[in-house]
């Protein structure tokens, strides 16, 4: 257990930091999930229009620090790379 003043607000600040930072990973992966069920329906318009919202967000959780700069990459080039290939 924490006896420090500084400690306990640790404890506290990295609780509140959590919470925040797996809303954020959680909005991600849905703007993900809304490209891939674009895909799936064979929708290419729809798929491209989400696809241009999740990049913006994986972005923004790179520069936040929830999500790796390579992991992001990896994401939105398979993403897109799909979106393609529907014809």
């Amino acid at each position: 257990m924490a006896n420090t003043p500084q400690a306990k607000k640790r404890i506290r600040r990295n609780a509140n930091r959590a919470e925040i930072n797996n809303a954020r990973v959680s909005r991600i992966r849905t703007f993900i999930k809304a490209v891939e069920s674009a895909i799936a329906s064979g929708k290419k318009t729809d798929a491209a229009d989400a696809l241009k919202k999740v990049q913006p967000e994986m972005a923004r959780g790179v520069a936040r620090g929830v999500i790796h700069k390579n992991t992001a990459s990896r994401k939105f080039s398979r993403l897109t790379k799909r979106v393609a290939s529907l014809g």
